[in-house]
């Protein structure tokens, strides 16, 4: 795979740095990955490596750039302070606007999809409702869902959560998949927030790999 630092302009004229790792070989489908609050990290360009290594192309781009540029936050308490703080600045528009740009510059080659984790999970989400040129959307522990579930997605969506996850009620996500039933939204009984990041403590194998076993078919089916 080929790996580099791109720079990205929103509709606004806002610029912004983007990582994008693309495949040696054939390109099977594009794909926009969408953040934590801890930054483009390195487990966001590890998302995007291993998406790469399995033929998609892949864009991660800095949303964090609106207020502070290259931001790489650890999943310590002040890692989660920090990130918080930087996200309590941007405006839904301005993130949207970014992930949009995104999106743009891969679907000048082919259908593009989005996978968000976290933060990115929810904006995954918002996206997916409101973009009119995603092929489908897949959002990780998107805890700010519910704030936007009377929004109907515009193209294949699946959703995943972990049962343990103290920061989103399964209540929540019974009734995001009782409002939304085309969604694929699936829960892990073992999982906690951020169980596919490696990077975390939480980090649980079996589910992440299960997770992916999920997300990485769907890519394929709906980019074709």
């Amino acid at each position: 795979m080929t790996t580099t630092t791109i720079t990205l302009t929103a509709s606004d004229g806002h610029e912004f740095a983007a990582y994008e790792s693309v495949p040696k070989g054939p390109i099977l489908g594009r794909m926009v990955v969408i953040q934590e609050i801890f930054g483009v990290n390195e487990h966001i360009r590890d998302v995007c490596d291993r998406l790469s290594s399995q033929g998609i192309a892949a864009v991660a781009p800095a949303v964090f750039d609106r207020v502070e540029r290259n931001v790489e936050l650890g999943y310590t308490p002040e890692g989660i302070a920090k990130g918080l703080e930087i996200r309590a600045q941007i405006e839904w528009d301005a993130v949207l606007s970014d992930t949009q740009a995104a999106v743009d510059h891969l679907a000048a080659n082919g259908p593009v999809g989005i996978v968000g984790y976290c933060w990115g999970g929810t904006i995954a989400w918002v996206a997916g409702c409101r973009f009119d040129n995603l092929a489908c959307a897949v959002g990780y522990y998107g805890g700010q869902i519910m704030d936007f579930i009377e929004e109907t997605p515009n193209c294949p969506t699946m959703l995943h959560f972990g049962e343990k996850d103290a920061s989103i009620p399964l209540t929540d996500v019974v009734q995001i998949a009782a409002r939304h039933a085309p969604v694929q939204t699936f829960t892990y009984p073992d999982g906690e927030h951020g169980f596919n990041c490696d990077h975390r403590g939480s980090y649980h194998e079996e589910s992440s790999k299960l997770a992916e076993s999920r997300s990485f078919p769907f890519y394929l089916e709906n980019m074709k």
